[in-house]
C-alpha cells in the first residue's frame, strides 16, 4: 500500500519554509536611538563610522572628523552621516600650523527638527570648526576645544555637544516614530539567514522526492 503520510509531512515542511522566507524578506522595523554618532573621514573622502570612542582615538594632523545628532536604527551601516562639505583645506586652511600642535577639522551636525528630542526645540545649524590642539590630544579633546559645553553621562557616553540637546542621552525611539532616513539602509534579511532557509528548503524537497519513491 502506498504511504501517504510522508509526502504530506514533507509538503507541510515546505510550507513552513516558505513562511520563514517571507518573514525574513519582510522589512525590519526595529527601534532606533537618538544620539550623537561619531565619524572619521577616510582618504577616499567617505565617512566611516568610528569603531572606538573619541577619548580613545588620537587623530593625526590633517584629520577630518564628524558628529551627527539623529535618530538612527543601528550603528555603522544604518547610522545617519554628517551633512555638508568636509574638506580639511576649507575648514582649517585659515588656521596656521604650529610646532608641537596639530589641526583637526570637525563637522558638527545637530540634525533636523525630526531628530530633536523636544518638538519645540530648534537644532543648531550644521557648522565646521578647526581645532588646534596638542600633538597627543584625543578626538574628545579636539571636540572640547571648539564645541563646549560637552555633556557626558555616568558611563562616559557623549550626550550633548555645545549644549545640545539640553537633556536626555541615547533614548530609544519606538518603531514607527519619526526618524531620519539613513543614507544607506539595509532592511532586508541577512545573507546567512536566507542561506539557512534555502538549505532547509532543499532538504524538504529531497524529503518529498524520497517519499514519492517509497510510495511507488
Amino acid at each position: 500500500m502506498p504511504r501517504t503520510g510522508s509526502p504530506r509531512a514533507a509538503v507541510a515542511v515546505l510550507g513552513l519554509v516558505a513562511a520563514l522566507v517571507l518573514l525574513l524578506a519582510a522589512p525590519a522595523h526595529a527601534a532606533g536611538y537618538r544620539y550623537w554618532s561619531y565619524w572619521l573621514r577616510s582618504g577616499s573622502g567617505a565617512w566611516t563610522y568610528a569603531q572606538t570612542g573619541p577619548a580613545m582615538h588620537v587623530p593625526g594632523d590633517g584629520s577630518v572628523e564628524g558628529w551627527r545628532f539623529a535618530v538612527s536604527k543601528d550603528a555603522a551601516d544604518k547610522a545617519v552621516q554628517p551633512r555638508g562639505a568636509a574638506d580639511f583645506a576649507a575648514i582649517c586652511g585659515g588656521t596656521p600650523a604650529e610646532a608641537g600642535r596639530k589641526r583637526i577639522a570637525l563637522v558638527i551636525d545637530a540634525g533636523t527638527a525630526a531628530d530633536a528630542p523636544d518638538a519645540k526645540a530648534t537644532p543648531p545649524a550644521p557648522r565646521t570648526a578647526c581645532a588646534r590642539v596638542p600633538a597627543d590630544a584625543s578626538s574628545a579633546d579636539a571636540l572640547a576645544a571648539v564645541a563646549k559645553p560637552l555633556r557626558y553621562d555616568s558611563a562616559g557616553i557623549l550626550c550633548a555637544i555645545a549644549g545640545y540637546p539640553a537633556a536626555g542621552c541615547g533614548e530609544q525611539v519606538a518603531a514607527g516614530s519619526t526618524a531620519s532616513a539613513p543614507e544607506s539602509s539595509h532592511t532586508g534579511p541577512s545573507v546567512g539567514l536566507l542561506a539557512g532557509a534555502a538549505a532547509i528548503a532543499g532538504l524538504a524537497v529531497a524529503a518529498v522526492r524520497q517519499s514519492r519513491r517509497r510510495a511507488r
